[in-house]
């Protein structure tokens, strides 16, 4: 195994502006992982026929005294929803399959002007709308722990390319825990930022041939990689306002720093409404321990906040972002109609009851109205302002991902038996990321533990805005309790 291919990318930035590596090495051994392992798993579905040549002309361009930026020679991926200039996207829709953008998506754009080489496109599920990686073009992708489990969704493909060393980094987005749930399942470390921290321009949520944004609120673009320090990086990249999308604040990057010793920290094993794997509350207990062995306070706290209302409004929201760009062919409407089914008749009953996505969506998909989206938005509102409000007295809380670890593949919407019951699709890989979706906190996703199969992660979620300051306890912590492990492949 070529160790620079688990190398982060920080590191690899730093060795090649050292001359310890050249770029074209590092692109090769990347190249060279993909092709040996990229068939079992499906992960990057587009290669870049030029990264060689610029990895080439990073190396040229280096011994001649020009330093492109913080990346300078690194490859990277980019998931297959982001718009890249000259390089097939195809966001796994099948009308899609020969689209080859003019342009860069903004972040793409940043990547790309801070010398990173973009190696190819990884795969996700369609129109970045599953918690699998599953769709129309591509092979489904494959969890590089176990090759029959799900690597998660909608960042399939970048998770698993980033967990087996086909990648240092990845740009992905999370609408509705896209980034979170894979690095959870793939054992990575996952950025969603603050909602509008990031650009989401030239992103293909809408699909190309609409002339206006639907999706408003909620998405947020971020990034995978095996380390803290490589999303930090990458943040200070992408963040900013954008002249191409004029609600992106031009709110700088924090910079406090903040000593483990005068650390508030929250912490949960589990909500009572949404009970999950007993693996995963042993994880989570298990980061408690190490944490109260180094001295670290941490306190047992579960905010006063009503998820299950917060879930309903996630829905609402998240179906008035998306009524105008779903499909409306045959096909996936028997698709959108056979998942609605699933969800509303598999699973345990009383969760069932809580889930109620199909009773959420439907009507408003039947009949939408301008009144039902502001009442909607201003739920959120009130929402945002209550969970403001709970976290405010701590600097982090710390929650699981989800109720399920990583699953074996299955039909999209089928149900999920967690410690031998079965819960609704949504709400097993759902319950815990939605709600910070809906009130827009930034989250970093850690991995804590392992299964016998699969890897486990953990939520910090921190202050709206305040993602530096996150980051920088994520890996303080992260150096507590655990960090990165090589799948055994």
């Amino acid at each position: 195994m070529n160790k620079l291919v688990f190398t982060p990318a920080y590191q690899l930035a730093r060795m090649i502006k050292e001359g310890q590596v050249s770029a074209v090495e590092v692109t090769q051994a990347y190249l060279n992982q993909i092709s040996q392992y990229n068939s079992q798993l499906n992960a990057v579905c587009t290669l870049n026929p030029e990264a060689l040549e610029t990895a080439k002309q990073a190396d040229a361009a280096l011994a001649k005294g020009e330093n492109w930026g913080a990346l300078h020679g690194v490859p990277i991926t980019i998931k297959d929803t982001f718009e890249t200039a000259g390089l097939r996207t195809t966001a796994g829709y099948e009308p899609l399959k020969d689209y080859i953008p003019t342009e860069d998506a903004t972040a793409v754009a940043r990547l790309r002007a801070a010398g990173a080489i973009i190696l190819g496109k990884t795969s996700p599920s369609q129109l970045a709308g599953d918690y699998q990686g599953i769709n129309d073009l591509f092979p489904r992708v494959n969890n590089p722990w176990n090759l029959e489990y799900t690597s998660g969704g909608s960042s399939s493909g970048g998770a698993a390319a980033v967990c087996a060393g086909l990648s240092p980094l990845d740009l992905a987005s999370d609408n509705g825990g896209s980034i979170r749930q894979p690095a959870h399942f793939c054992g990575l470390y996952g950025l969603k930022p603050t909602d509008r921290r990031v650009p989401t321009t030239g992103h293909i949520g809408d699909t190309t041939t609409m002339d206006f944004r639907c999706i408003r609120q909620m998405f947020t673009v971020g990034c995978l990689a095996r380390s803290i320090e490589d999303l930090s990086l990458c943040i200070k990249l992408i963040a900013g306002a954008d002249a191409r999308q004029p609600d992106i604040p031009p709110v700088p990057l924090d910079i406090e720093e903040k000593s483990l010793e005068n650390l508030r920290i929250a912490w949960i094993d589990q909500i009572p409404v949404y009970p999950v794997a007993e693996e995963i509350k042993f994880a989570m207990q298990g980061v408690r321990k190490k944490l109260a062995d180094a001295l670290i306070n941490v306190e047992s706290w579960v905010p006063k906040y009503d998820f299950a209302h917060a879930w309903e409004v996630f829905y609402a929201v998240g179906t008035y972002n998306l009524i105008y760009t779903q499909p409306t062919d045959l096909k996936s409407v028997r698709e959108q109609m056979a998942f609605l089914w699933r969800e509303a008749t598999q699973g345990d009953k009383s969760l069932r009851k809580i889930s109620k996505v199909p009773n959420i969506s439907l009507p408003i998909f039947l009949q939408p109205s301008l009144k039902g989206y502001f009442a909607a938005l201003t739920k959120r509102d009130n929402l945002i302002a209550q969970m403001d409000r709970e976290l405010e007295q701590w600097d982090v809380l710390l929650c699981p991902v989800a109720m399920t670890t990583a699953f074996t593949h299955r039909a999209k919407g089928a149900a999920i038996e967690i410690d031998g019951k079965k819960v609704p699709y949504q709400m097993a890989n759902g319950a815990y990321i939605v709600p910070f979706n809906l009130t827009g906190h930034p989250v970093v996703v850690i991995p804590i533990g392992f299964t016998k199969d699969v890897p486990i992660g953990m939520q910090i979620v921190g202050k709206r805005w305040k993602e530096m300051e996150l980051l920088s306890i994520a890996g303080k912590l992260d150096r507590i309790i655990g960090g990165f492990r090589l799948p055994d492949y």
